[in-house]
């Protein structure tokens, strides 16, 4: 065999093996990651973006290769843990809780061809997208149904952490239920925590011992409804339908989908027409609803309920529109006016109607 003819058959060889390995890379699927904060079976917070990771598998199929780390606390951890689905080649990453942000921004600098989406959080960069739900609606909606149910007009709350996200659920709750009854008031326990079932169902054992017939959470685990089937009162599905936990506690469930969002953004990642982007979807966008009603909601109840969201989906209702007043009298959203959504997303007061103060 001459040198050239050798030559030749090594530079074929070569050719067909970059064809291949062309190939290969081609089909490889789109790699995705979500880090989350609890367990995906805590039938909450984490449990409902869980769904919504396998909503992205179930639109794409092979297509994408949708990678989870869960139980992740807002530590120096998330950072490596971040950073290590970017290591590994995920194209867009997904991080899911508000103590996420500051682990996030670093790792979107060092990985610039990276995408990366942090739920909740207000930085952003050329890299790093924020999006959220308005959780506020669903809390709204849960009010009028518990400002309906409620024999004495004491609602309770299970508070996790006291952020803007937070304190804006309870106030919003508060609104929904005022709004059928005037009388009502809101007691707040906070458990300075997302997920601890032992602390959550203490919590709603004390305002339930307070008087408390009707309890909303802000949790992520079903304790807040055990608790309540336990005591023969109402509670809700926070996140997710919480029936299977307390049938005859749960009059309804404010029901999440993160998937609107995350095949929305996928889809876009992967025809390279992702862009920075400030997402914060509602009942408009079908990205919160309520839902998985229980029997002891009575049928005009529900009726009104569903009116309720269908205003907030046509836009002819806001929670948030004036006149409002905090809980110390003060007027801080007048007549005629809504208050923006920058100032929603920086909520620091209590509106009337909620008891106590904001932990410092």
């Amino acid at each position: 065999m001459s040198f050239l003819h050798t030559v030749l058959r090594l530079a074929s060889a070569t050719a067909i093996v970059a064809t291949l390995s062309g190939t290969a890379l081609a089909d490889e699927p789109f790699k995705v990651g979500f880090v989350y904060l609890g367990p995906t079976g805590d039938h909450g917070w984490t449990y409902s973006h869980d769904q919504g990771r396998k909503a992205v598998e179930a639109k794409f199929g092979d297509k994408v290769k949708a990678t989870y780390v869960d139980n992740v606390p807002e530590t120096a951890d998330a950072e490596r843990v971040v950073r290590d689905l970017a290591t590994k080649g995920n194209k867009i990453i997904f991080t899911t809780s508000f103590g996420y942000m500051n682990a996030t921004e670093k790792v979107a600098r060092q990985f610039p061809k990276t995408m990366f989406m942090h739920a909740t959080g207000y930085k952003s960069s050329k890299n790093m997208g924020i999006y959220d739900i308005r959780t506020y609606e669903g809390a709204y909606m849960l009010g009028v149904v518990a400002g309906k149910m409620s024999k004495n007009g004491k609602l309770g709350v299970v508070g996790s952490v006291a952020i803007p996200e937070v304190i804006r659920n309870i106030n919003a709750f508060t609104i929904g239920a005022r709004s059928v009854n005037p009388k009502a008031t809101t007691k707040v326990i906070w458990v300075n925590a997302w997920f601890d079932p032992g602390k959550e169902r203490e919590a709603a054992m004390t305002l339930i011992s307070q008087g408390a017939d009707v309890l909303m959470q802000n949790t992520d685990s079903p304790a807040v409804v055990q608790a309540a089937q336990e005591k023969g009162i109402y509670a809700f599905g926070w996140d997710s339908d919480m029936t299977k936990f307390g049938g005859k506690a749960q009059l309804a469930a404010s029901v999440l989908n993160w998937g609107v969002i995350y095949n929305e953004q996928v889809e876009k990642a992967m025809k390279g027409e992702w862009k920075t982007t400030d997402i914060w979807y509602g009942v408009k966008e079908g990205a919160i609803n309520i839902d998985n009603f229980g029997p002891a909601t009575p049928a005009d109840v529900k009726k009104l309920a569903e009116e309720r969201r269908d205003a907030l989906k046509a836009g002819k209702l806001h929670p948030f529109s004036g006149p409002l007043k905090d809980n110390t009298g003060k007027e801080f959203v007048p007549a005629g006016k809504t208050l923006a959504d920058a100032d929603l997303r920086k909520m620091s007061v209590y509106v009337e109607g909620v008891e106590g103060s904001i932990p410092k």
